[in-house]
């Protein structure tokens, strides 16, 4: 998904592109409310699609027992321009947001996911670096690591209108060398990208990775975003308001969920029951066969 903005612009979280019965392809989450016609664009969900994957879920699931501990081996990967712009410090700040946030060290649920740091590679390529969308298929075939459990996050400079975007568990085996998260490098903690730079799209971006929608999926249509304990949101948050109420069901708008669009530091929290839908698609979709 992506996350974007400037000091002028809105925030930007890249929503995904769900094929029918979870087909190929990557899948982006783009987070943007303004963009440029002539730029590329990740795709954005189609009606039904919250339904479709909740069915095929149900069916994966049959007869499994989802994990109630998940490690995410980690690989990073940091282009540069040619100058380095992410040293390896700051890749391991992002790691420790993850595994805060994760476990609830913010606010919301331990979700029981955590992230392993196994490697970081560094690429010299100043085409990717500056447009990893239009690079995507290059990059990734040249850097990819590891199955579906492995989490690949490629760290590189988006443009002014997206701060990251990240596949779906149900496209890889379709497109495995396409599976991973990419964020932009001035939104890692402590980074040049005002409002976005506590590494929190980091934890939106791999929210997707592990399955999980955007909290104002289908509006207030149901089944919204599939996930019960996240209440009806007609429209993506800005800013960081203390509360809103954009839909006529019970609950107000989960304005500090992780898998909303509001600044950085209105962001805190998972829910249980996102919680519980990661470690199922984790199980249907990532977990290696035994």
């Amino acid at each position: 998904m992506a996350r974007r903005a400037t000091a002028a612009s809105l925030a930007c979280l890249l929503a995904v592109w769900f094929a029918p019965a979870v087909q190929a392809g990557a899948a982006y989450a783009a987070r943007c409310s303004r963009h440029a016609p002539e730029e590329p664009w990740p795709r954005s969900p189609q009606p039904g699609d919250v339904a479709k994957v909740r069915s095929e879920l149900a069916r994966r699931l049959a007869g499994v027992t989802p994990p109630t501990q998940i490690t995410v081996p980690t690989v990073v990967h940091v282009i540069t321009r040619p100058d380095r712009q992410v040293s390896d410090e700051a890749v391991e700040a992002q790691i420790n947001v993850l595994n805060s946030a994760y476990a609830g060290r913010f606010g919301g649920v331990d979700t029981g996911v955590q992230f392993r740091l196994d490697a970081i590679t560094v690429r010299q390529n100043a085409a990717w670096f500056g447009d990893p969308v239009g690079h995507e298929r290059a990059m990734k075939s040249e850097l990819h690591q590891g199955g579906p459990g492995t989490l690949n996050l490629y760290i590189a400079q988006l443009s002014e209108h997206m701060l990251g975007f990240a596949s779906y568990p149900y496209w890889y085996t379709d497109a495995p060398v396409l599976d991973g998260v990419v964020i932009d490098w001035r939104g890692l903690p402590g980074g040049a990208m005002t409002n976005y730079n506590r590494g929190f799209t980091g934890v939106h971006e791999i929210g997707h990775w592990l399955g999980l929608f955007h909290t104002f999926e289908n509006g207030c249509k149901e089944p919204g975003d599939g996930i019960d304990d996240t209440p009806a949101q007609a429209k993506p948050t800005k800013g960081c308001p203390e509360r809103a109420d954009s839909c006529a069901k019970a609950g107000l708008d989960p304005v500090h969920n992780f898998m909303d669009y509001a600044h950085d530091r209105c962001m805190s929290e998972f829910t249980q029951g996102q919680a519980k839908r990661m470690h199922e698609m984790w199980a249907a979709y990532r977990q290696a066969t035994p």
